[in-house]
């Protein structure tokens, strides 16, 4: 009997023989299942990872962009003409007669020349050419991908929430620069609060995103791991001393008491809580904003531990390892930080390990996530 092709397979008598995948997919389809591109999992594991560690890069970036002051001497959004900088002395001066007309220039730089300004230029000018430089290459990743059906099945619609929130990064970075171009002579520090914890939350989705396309890459049938109750408390009461860690940045809250571990004489000083601002003392006040971020950065000491032993108990030894180590190393430099009067090099890296030790309670938490859907 002669063979008669379909589009679903081959006919041969009364017996559907079914035609190799490759044939039944759509020749442009987006995603594809993860049993057949288990061994692409990896590199676009690797691709994440790389741009988790620009968007870290970027919040140490940030971090001294704000001790150094210089997040306002970029006075105009230009996301695209943005990326030339000055290009001749004509150009450095229309950009600083633009930083003049700000209220910071005048409370604080009115001795400050067109050298002067190049240095603080410099690190705003840096942020954002790593944040035009994390996007394009998400989006190239992306795109690459796409083309070649690297995406596994399920992990499309998370590739796409990933670059629109670093879009929607970009419109937060801009709201919060806004907030000082006019009456305030540095940006709130609530919108700089927002604007750290939305980069954190890209770099926890890429990392958890890279970790589960590893598994993949081990195991065609794995699942996705999900979020344990014990993994989310242990990452939002991180997420919380992250947080005061902002304000405390953006309310120079720091200099507030240079003395470890009561603040002056007194464990909570005398007269700290301002009766006028009531509830709004717990951020708006830089005593009591101090205050809590120091006594906050125990209980996540406690939870860390928490996850850490929950961890070695399912064999994950290498983020039982990192946590270990990091939570030492980012207990001294945050005494460090306040003893030296915020030392611009210590404070930095206090803020840079915060990202690290996050990356390290990812790992935990995701350990025992896939553990659990084994």
């Amino acid at each position: 009997m002669p063979h008669v092709a379909c589009h679903a397979g081959i006919r041969r008598s009364d017996r559907l023989i079914p035609a190799p995948h490759w044939r039944m997919s759509p020749p442009m389809s987006l995603f594809s299942r993860p049993e057949q591109l288990a061994p692409r999992a990896r590199a676009l594991s690797n691709w994440l990872l790389l741009i988790a560690a620009l968007v870290f890069a970027i919040v140490v970036v940030g971090g001294i962009t704000r001790l150094t002051e210089s997040g306002l001497s970029i006075t105009e959004w230009k996301p695209i003409r943005g990326i030339v900088p000055p290009l001749n002395q004509a150009e450095w001066q229309a950009e600083f007669e633009n930083y003049k007309r700000i209220p910071q220039y005048a409370a604080f730089n009115l001795n400050m020349d067109v050298e002067g300004f190049k240095a603080i230029y410099f690190w705003e000018y840096l942020h954002r050419l790593l944040a035009r430089s994390i996007g394009a290459i998400l989006a190239a990743v992306m795109a690459v991908a796409w083309w070649k059906r690297a995406i596994p099945w399920g992990y499309g619609r998370r590739m796409i929430g990933i670059f629109l929130l670093g879009g929607l990064q970009g419109l937060i970075g801009w709201w919060m620069v806004y907030s000082g171009l006019s009456v305030r002579t540095e940006v709130s520090h609530l919108r700089l609060a927002t604007h750290l914890m939305a980069a954190l939350l890209i770099f926890s989705a890429l990392v958890w995103t890279a970790l589960d396309l590893r598994r993949l890459d081990a195991d065609p049938a794995a699942q996705p791991a999900p979020v344990t109750g014990l993994g989310l408390a242990a990452l939002l009461i991180l997420a919380v001393q992250i947080m005061l860690g902002a304000f405390v940045a953006g309310l120079r809250a720091g200099y507030a008491f240079a003395t470890w571990p009561k603040m002056g004489d007194e464990w909570f000083p005398t007269g700290g809580w301002n009766a006028a601002l009531h509830i709004a003392n717990l951020w708006d006040n830089p005593i009591v904003v101090q205050f809590i971020h120091r006594w906050w950065a125990w209980v996540a000491v406690i939870a860390a531990l928490t996850l850490m032993r929950a961890a070695r108990r399912r064999g994950a030894t290498g983020p039982v390892r990192a946590i270990a180590t990091l939570l030492v190393v980012q207990i001294t430099l945050g005494v460090a930080t306040l003893l030296t009067g915020v030392q611009i090099e210590i404070a930095v890296a206090h803020q840079a390990l915060a990202v690290l030790l996050l990356a390290s309670l990812l790992w935990a938490a995701h350990s025992l996530g896939a553990k659990k859907v084994l």
